[in-house]
């Protein structure tokens, strides 16, 4: 099934979506979504070019779930070659309006060890050569050209989305860190031990390469954001060993990927309905002129 970004009626910032496909996207790996019964595989055609891979869209707890391997199925896709804007034009072509983001992170303090699940509520761009905005100002193969558009980012997460989080990991029996600040490196590589510690001296939580330019990418389209970490080693700087491995890093992935899909899956059907959000995120675009119809709101 092939969904242009025209073929979903967007109804009205916040409100119903008339023929929507899903309402929730989740970016993540198939992990997530490969057990679930009834899927259906989405291609989606965006302005930007393919997306990480086809949407997957199936029910959870009641609700129609998008999930995006940010990846690619087959985890073919470095943080730096991943087409981010491509991924939430095509998420919010299909209906969504709320984005869970999980994600593996190094702790950045003794604390926060493999295991920790921290819901960040400030975000760090350490990145250097990604695309991170839809209003750029650049020219769409159609021939639109989006105005250029400063975007308030303060706070980089829903903080709906937010609270629903923690208070649900803590109802499951996991309690989760409220609040920290994650660093997105470029990646694909790890941290030396002289950016681990002045990381950490900064103050700063996590340390990842995915989560940016998620936001804000979401934020430009009104669409709500959220992000679960999952620490799975402690950077190299807040450790005395040899330093993480891609190979400690999956372990610890697989070791607790269960627990958190659980999480995910109790969040989202804790998240309000579409037409009940009322938090920043749905008035991000009241008074901009982008120049561009976002895919949620075309006819």
């Amino acid at each position: 099934m092939t969904v242009h970004s025209s073929d979903i009626d967007g109804g009205t910032s916040g409100g119903e979506r008339t023929g929507a496909l899903a309402d929730i996207g989740v970016i993540g790996g198939s992990g997530f979504y490969s057990f679930l019964d009834d899927v259906t595989e989405v291609t989606v055609e965006t302005p930007y070019g393919p997306p990480s891979d086809s949407l997957f869209i199936g029910e959870v707890a009641g609700r129609r779930v998008a999930f995006l391997p940010r990846h690619g199925r087959s985890h073919h896709l470095p943080p730096h070659r991943i087409n981010y804007r491509a991924n939430l034009w095509a998420l919010a072509s299909v209906g969504v309006t709320q984005v869970l983001g999980p994600c593996a992170v190094g702790g950045l303090r003794a604390e926060y060890g493999p295991g920790t699940l921290l819901v960040p509520d400030q975000l760090v761009d350490r990145t250097k050569s990604r695309v991170q905005s839809f209003y750029d100002g650049e020219p769409l193969p159609d021939g639109t050209v989006s105005n250029v558009v400063h975007m308030t980012f303060a706070d980089p997460y829903c903080p709906a989305g937010r609270a629903v989080a923690v208070k649900t990991a803590a109802a499951g029996g996991w309690e989760a860190v409220d609040g920290g600040t994650l660093v997105v490196i470029e990646g694909p590589r790890f941290s030396t031990r002289a950016e681990s510690v002045w990381h950490a001296s900064q103050g700063w939580s996590v340390v990842g390469m995915t989560g940016h330019p998620e936001a804000v990418l979401a934020r430009e389209l009104g669409l709500c954001y959220t992000s679960l970490t999952l620490v799975t080693d402690l950077d190299a700087g807040a450790e005395t060993g040899d330093g993480v491995s891609h190979e400690e890093v999956l372990k610890v992935f697989a070791a607790n990927v269960g627990r958190l899909r659980t999480v995910l899956f109790d969040v989202v059907g804790a998240l309000p309905a579409a037409q009940d959000r009322e938090c920043l995120c749905t008035r991000a675009l009241d008074g901009l002129d982008t120049g561009l119809a976002a895919p949620s709101r075309t006819s």
